[in-house]
């Protein structure tokens, strides 16, 4: 099911709190403000930095208080329509939720939502809920890229210059050592191996995807004899680490 499957759903039986977990929130913000114009829903987007907007106006929020996350929570009142659906989107907002004002706030909205018809959705790369709001907010994932997307990006990228596309089984193995990467860094990996090689080169991509792993601790890379461990999944985590340092070519 797709992202704005799930967002239809979850309005329609009144779930007024959606999480969504993602490490492209500027993406899913694109999906969701498309699709939330589509369906003629009311929008406002907020983060820290830029205040609160209305996606496709040219102006921010120019008050001083416009990066406070209570400013935001308080606004959403003044969205609903008695006729309509009204949606806050709010970026990275667990950095806030610390806050037993904002917890409580959020709380608040979240109840009277049910009545106003108005949604809270948080666009976050973890579900860090507090335990206040655990019962109020759903969660949902952010889907990665599939192989259509990703071939999408390798082809615009390449728009200028089609034939540095590679075809048939070549480009299966691109797309092979793409699978798992945000759109962001698809992107980057594939510019990265035409700066390199005038060519997409799968090696460059499995490369910059073992960088990605380091960085999240999630596995030690490294080349040479693994020591010998006896449980299954120390053995799935020595073939993985094989595979991501020796894909195949």
């Amino acid at each position: 099911m797709t992202l704005t499957d799930q967002l239809t759903s979850y309005v329609a039986a009144a779930f007024t709190g959606i999480w969504l977990q993602t490490q492209e929130a500027d993406e899913a913000e694109r999906e969701i403000v498309q699709h939330a114009r589509k369906k003629g829903w009311k929008i406002a987007v907020w983060d820290v930095a830029s205040g609160l907007r209305l996606p496709g106006a040219t102006a921010t929020s120019t008050e001083a208080n416009a990066g406070d996350p209570l400013a935001a929570l308080r606004a959403l009142p003044a969205l609903a329509d008695d006729k309509g659906t009204a949606m806050l989107l709010l970026h990275n907002f667990h950095r806030f939720l610390t806050s037993p004002e904002v917890v409580q706030t959020l709380f608040s909205q979240l109840i009277a939502g049910k009545q106003q018809r108005t949604f809270v959705v948080v666009l976050s790369p973890a579900a860090q809920i507090p335990v206040e709001l655990e019962k109020l907010f759903v969660v949902i994932e952010h889907a990665l890229p599939d192989r259509d997307q990703l071939e999408r990006i390798a082809r615009e990228l390449t728009c200028d210059h089609p034939d540095d596309l590679p075809q048939a089984e070549e480009l299966e193995r691109i797309l092979d050592a793409a699978a798992g990467l945000t759109r962001y860094e698809a992107e980057g990996a594939f510019a990265l191996s035409l700066t390199r090689h005038n060519k997409f080169v799968p090696q460059v991509i499995w490369d910059l995807k073992a960088q990605m792993l380091k960085k999240s601790n999630l596995l030690r890379l490294h080349r040479g004899p693994f020591p010998r461990r006896s449980t299954a999944l120390d053995a799935e985590r020595d073939w993985l680490e094989t595979f991501l340092t020796n894909p195949p070519s």
